[in-house]
């Protein structure tokens, strides 16, 4: 009885142990999914600067040759 009664011990030990490490992994993973997510925000918002500055200097162009 005390052996299955270690045993059970043992494993709920372990197991709570277990579930500590998986919650931190998930909390990692998070973080780094909205450090992306802002990179490719920001990312999207300099290329739409870009694009708007080619177009300006296109119309400017058009009016200037006018």
């Amino acid at each position: 009885m005390k052996k299955l009664l270690t045993l059970l011990f043992a494993v709920a030990l372990a197991f709570s142990l277990s579930s500590v490490s998986f919650a931190q992994d998930t909390g990692a993973d998070k973080k780094e999914t909205k450090k992306e997510e802002k990179a490719e925000k920001k990312a999207a918002k300099k290329k739409a600067a870009k694009k708007e500055k080619k177009e300006e200097k296109k119309e400017e162009k058009k009016s200037d040759m006018k």
